[in-house]
């Protein structure tokens, strides 16, 4: 959240406190129209962020532009995560802006059975592979003089318990578990390519959470909703630090396996 910083001044005799307004903190969110995202935004722009929203289809994004349309804090962009060009191009569009926290939200699990062993569909595969992995790097990569220039210098990626190897004991969504054990090590490279520049990598697996892709086991497995779960996301990313950098952390702010 932005600091303040109180003066004490003496006026008359008498001490009083003054408050000296500070400059906005920033965040950037893909894949900010449902989910995790919208509440991402929602509670950065609570904490008295500038948010930078990006979406696919900003047209088709209800809830979020009416959030924005209710706090000009709130910035809606257009962003295909997989369009090289358009990431360079929102990037210029915003040289000069510090961002304090870039969250790498947007995602896809691809479809099920486009996943099995026999029938593979490697087109779906590449999606996938585009969306999960090479969306947040390049993002990253487009932004990291933007976040280099802020106070606060953190790359937050929502990965997955599902991109833990070892956790692995049963066979399925063979793409997207891949994706995520995918961005995991490519964040944890970059983490140290950046680490110079001061900035922080932070990859934090969400744990169920109620959102479209989780709704198909709504009824089976418990839900967090997503207000608890960006709140401990919060949380987490806010006590890394340069010496963590590159960790991999349940939401619960313990340490997640490989």
């Amino acid at each position: 959240m932005p600091n303040q910083v109180h003066l004490i001044a003496f006026l008359f005799g008498a001490a009083a406190v003054v408050t000296e307004p500070a400059v906005a903190a920033t965040v950037l969110v893909t894949g900010a129209n449902r989910g995790i995202g919208l509440e991402y935004v929602k509670q950065y722009a609570a904490k008295g962020y500038d948010v930078i929203a990006t979406a696919r289809k900003p047209s088709e994004a209800t809830e979020l532009n009416a959030l924005a349309a209710a706090n000009a804090k709130i910035k809606v962009e257009a962003l295909e995560v997989t369009d090289l060009a358009a990431v360079d191009a929102l990037a210029a569009k915003y040289k000069g802006t510090a961002i304090d926290v870039l969250v790498n939200n947007a995602g896809t699990t691809g479809f099920p059975e486009k996943q099995r062993f026999g029938s593979i569909d490697y087109a779906s595969f590449d999606d996938v592979m585009r969306t999960n992995v090479r969306g947040p790097l390049k993002i990253t990569e487009a932004f990291i003089d933007h976040v280099a220039a802020s106070p606060t210098k953190k790359v937050v990626v929502v990965t997955s318990s599902e991109g833990s190897i070892s956790d692995v004991k049963t066979n399925r969504q063979p793409f997207y578990r891949a994706s995520k054990s995918a961005v995991n090590m490519t964040m944890k490279n970059v983490a140290y390519g950046v680490k110079d520049k001061g900035v922080v990598i932070v990859l934090i697996n969400p744990g169920p959470v109620d959102t479209d892709m989780m709704k198909a086991a709504r009824g089976r497995m418990p839900l967090r909703t997503t207000e608890l779960a960006v709140r401990e996301l919060i949380a987490v990313t806010d006590k890394a630090t340069i010496e963590t950098t590159g960790t991999f952390w349940n939401f619960d702010g313990t340490v997640y396996p490989w």
